[in-house]
C-alpha cells in the first residue's frame, strides 16, 4: 500500500494527516485520491460506510480550491445534520493548515442567520443537508453558481430520504462545466440514475463489491417469537459485558420506547430519532461518544452521522424494510480497522429476509441461540472478576484496612471472595435464575407474507378490506397495528384480496382480536374479522374461502358487514366475551415492576 506522499499531496495537508495520526491511506482513499488530484472530471466511488470516504474526496477538494478567494468553490450535500456536521469538522481537521480557509455547515435545527452569516464572510467549501441548503438558495442568502466541485455524499441515502427533487434543484443552480464526485455504499437504481442525469463519463472506482458488507463485521441472527424481541434484546446486552453498541429500530416511536425500557430496567442507555431537537441529538451524541451511554437506539436516518470507531456490537432489533439500508447499519461497527459484530433479532415471519440479505452482503449469517440464565450469568461474574483484577489500587484505602480486618477477621478467604463477588452477581442470578428460554425452532418452511398460516403457534384471520378499500398488505398490517396497539412483527402473513383480506397472529392475541372488532366500524362501516376456517389450506383454500363469503353475502359489501358481526356479536355476548383494554400483560422478568406501557 503506499503513503499519502505517495499520493501527492501538498505539505500543509500532509502536515495535518501527520497531526491526526493517519498512518497509511485506505483503499477508498488510495483509489480517489489520485484521479481526483490528477483530473478535472466526475466521479462515482462505491465503498462500505467507515472505510474513510470522507478523506478520500476531502483532500482533493481542499487541494484544488483556492483559500484567498472567499467565493464558495466546493459544496458538500450529506443526508442529515450529524453527518453534516461531522464531515465539516473533518474538513476543518484536514484544512487547519490552508491559511484562510472558512468551511461552513448548513443544516436545519439551527439558526438560519447565523449560517448565513458564515456563508458571507466567505466560505470556499459549504457543507449542507440539502433541505436547509434550498432554503437559503431560495432566500438568495448563498450563491453557488460558481462552485468548481460538488460532492453527494451517502448518496443513496438522500435519495432514501426523499431528497432527489432537493438536490436536483441544488444543482440546478450550479456551473455545468462543475465536477461532481458521488460516494455512496451501495448502487441501487436511483443513485445510477442521478449519475446519469448529472455526470459526464464519470470514472468509477468500487472497494469490494457493490452493496457488499466489510469483511470486519460478523453476521448473527438471533430467532425468537415477536413477543420476546424486548427479552431477547437485554440478554444479548448482558451475555457482552464490554458491549458499547448501536440498537436499530424501524420507527421513531419504537426508538423511543426500547430505550426508556432500558433505562428503566437499569442499563445506560439512550434514544436517536428525528424529533429530537439539535441540542438533545448534541447531548446523546456526546454522552455515547464519551461512553457514558453504553447503548445507542437509534432509527437508521439518525444514526448516518453516527462516527464511533469503538462501536462493538450492532443489533437490529428490527430488520429495516430496504434490505440495503442492514449495509448501512452493520456499517457502524467495524470501523477503522477493528472488527465487530452484527446481531439480528428476528420472529418466524422474517427468517426469509436473512437469505435475501445474504444475498446483497455477500455474506453468511450465523444462526445463534440467545444465552440461557446460566451462561449469562457466568460471563458476568468473570467479567467483574477480570475488572477487579485490573483495577489499580487505591491507596487511600490504606488507613482504613485496619478497621476492615477487624470486621473480616473471621471469614477465611474463600468466603470472603464469595461475599464480595456476590454484591454484584446475586442481582443476575435472581434475576436469570427462573428464565424461560427465549429460542425457537424453525423447520425452514415457507412463511412469506401470504402463507398458509397452518402453524399451530398462530392463527389466521379473514377481514372484509382489501384492496378497493385502498389497502395494500404494508398499509393493512399497519391498520391492524395501530387499532390493536400490537408491535409489527405481531402481525404477519398479511394478504389483501379485492375485496377482502387474511392476516396471522400469535394464538395468545386471538381473543383480543375478535373482541377488538366486534362492531367496529371504520370510517362509518363495519370491519368484520373471523377466524379462518381452512387453516391448513394454504393460499388457494383462502381464496375459496374468500369467494364463497362473497357469494354468501350477495354482493352487498354494506348488509354483509351489518349482518356478519352482528351475529358475530350477538354470539360473543351470549359467551360473556368482552372488549379487553389495549394493554400488554407486562414483563415478569424485568429487573424492577413497571406497568405496562401499552
Amino acid at each position: 500500500m503506499s503513503t499519502f506522499q505517495d499520493l501527492g499531496l501538498n505539505d500543509d495537508l500532509l502536515q495535518a494527516i501527520t497531526d491526526l495520526g493517519f498512518i497509511k491511506p485506505s483503499e477508498v482513499q488510495e483509489k480517489a485520491i489520485p484521479i481526483l488530484l490528477g483530473s478535472e472530471g466526475d466521479l462515482v466511488a462505491l465503498a462500505q460506510t467507515g472505510t474513510g470516504k470522507t478523506a478520500a474526496f476531502g483532500f482533493p477538494m481542499l487541494e484544488k480550491i483556492d483559500a484567498n478567494s472567499r467565493t464558495t468553490q466546493g459544496l458538500i450535500l450529506s443526508p442529515t445534520r450529524e453527518l453534516c456536521l461531522q464531515i465539516a469538522n473533518e474538513m476543518k481537521q484536514y484544512g487547519k493548515y490552508c491559511k484562510g480557509l472558512n468551511v461552513v455547515a448548513i443544516y436545519g435545527g439551527s439558526s438560519i442567520t447565523d449560517q448565513a452569516r458564515e456563508v458571507k464572510r466567505g466560505a470556499q467549501i459549504i457543507v449542507a443537508t440539502p433541505g436547509r441548503m434550498k432554503d437559503m438558495i431560495s432566500r438568495r442568502l448563498v450563491d453557488i453558481s460558481k462552485i468548481q466541485y460538488s460532492v453527494l455524499d451517502e448518496a443513496d441515502e438522500m435519495l432514501n430520504m426523499g431528497f432527489k427533487e432537493d438536490i436536483t434543484d441544488i444543482l440546478s443552480h450550479t456551473p455545468e462545466d462543475k465536477s461532481t464526485w458521488l460516494f455512496s455504499a451501495t448502487m441501487p437504481r436511483e443513485v445510477a440514475a442521478i449519475a446519469k442525469n448529472f455526470m459526464s463519463n464519470p470514472q468509477e472506482i468500487t472497494v469490494g463489491n457493490k452493496n457488499e458488507s466489510t469483511s470486519n463485521v460478523s453476521h448473527e441472527y438471533y430467532l425468537v417469537n415477536a413477543r420476546d424481541r424486548y427479552q431477547a434484546l437485554k440478554r444479548l446486552s448482558d451475555a457482552n459485558p464490554d458491549i458499547f453498541s448501536v440498537v436499530f429500530c424501524r420507527t421513531k416511536r419504537d426508538t423511543q420506547k426500547v430505550a426508556e425500557q432500558l433505562i428503566e430496567d437499569g442499563y445506560s442507555a439512550g434514544a436517536l430519532h428525528g424529533d429530537l431537537s439539535q441540542n438533545q441529538r448534541d447531548l446523546v451524541m456526546k454522552s455515547f461518544r464519551n461512553k457514558q451511554i453504553q447503548t445507542l437506539v437509534a432509527t437508521d436516518v439518525a444514526a448516518r452521522g453516527i462516527d464511533v470507531d469503538n462501536i462493538t456490537h450492532v443489533i437490529n432489533y428490527q430488520l429495516p424494510d430496504e434490505i440495503e439500508t442492514y449495509t448501512h447499519r452493520s456499517g457502524r461497527t467495524g470501523r477503522a480497522g477493528k472488527t465487530g459484530v452484527s446481531m439480528v433479532i428476528v420472529s418466524k415471519s422474517e427468517v426469509r429476509k436473512i437469505k435475501s440479505i445474504e444475498r446483497i452482503i455477500k455474506r453468511q449469517f450465523e444462526k445463534k441461540d440467545i444465552p440461557d440464565g446460566a451462561e449469562i450469568c457466568e460471563v458476568q461474574l468473570m467479567s467483574l472478576a477480570n475488572k477487579i483484577h485490573n483495577t489499580e489500587v487505591n491507596h487511600e484505602i490504606d488507613k482504613h484496612l485496619s478497621n476492615i480486618n477487624t470486621l473480616f477477621e473471621d471469614t477465611d478467604k474463600d468466603e470472603l471472595i464469595k461475599k464480595f463477588f456476590s454484591v454484584e452477581f446475586t442481582r443476575f442470578y435472581n434475576y436469570y435464575e427462573k428464565a424461560k428460554n427465549l429460542n425457537v425452532s424453525y423447520d425452514g418452511s415457507r412463511d412469506s407474507g401470504g402463507d398458509s398460516g397452518g402453524r399451530s403457534d398462530s392463527t389466521r384471520y379473514f377481514i372484509n378490506v382489501g384492496g378497493k378499500d385502498g389497502f395494500d398488505w404494508m398499509k393493512l398490517k399497519d391498520f391492524l397495528k395501530e387499532q390493536l396497539q400490537l408491535g409489527r412483527d405481531d402481525v404477519f402473513k398479511v394478504e389483501v384480496k379485492d375485496s377482502f383480506s387474511f392476516f396471522n397472529t400469535e394464538n395468545e392475541l386471538k381473543e383480543k382480536v375478535l373482541a377488538f372488532f366486534t362492531d367496529f366500524k371504520h370510517e362509518g362501516r363495519f370491519v368484520n374479522v373471523e377466524v379462518s376456517e381452512n387453516r391448513g389450506g394454504g393460499r388457494r383454500n383462502d381464496r375459496k374461502r374468500g369467494r364463497r363469503r362473497d357469494d354468501r353475502k350477495g354482493g352487498g359489501r354494506r348488509d354483509d358487514r351489518r349482518s356478519g358481526s352482528g351475529n358475530r356479536s350477538e354470539r360473543r355476548r351470549s359467551e360473556g366475551t368482552s372488549k379487553p383494554r389495549h394493554s400488554d400483560s407486562g414483563n415478569s422478568n424485568a429487573f424492577k415492576p413497571r406497568r405496562s406501557r401499552r
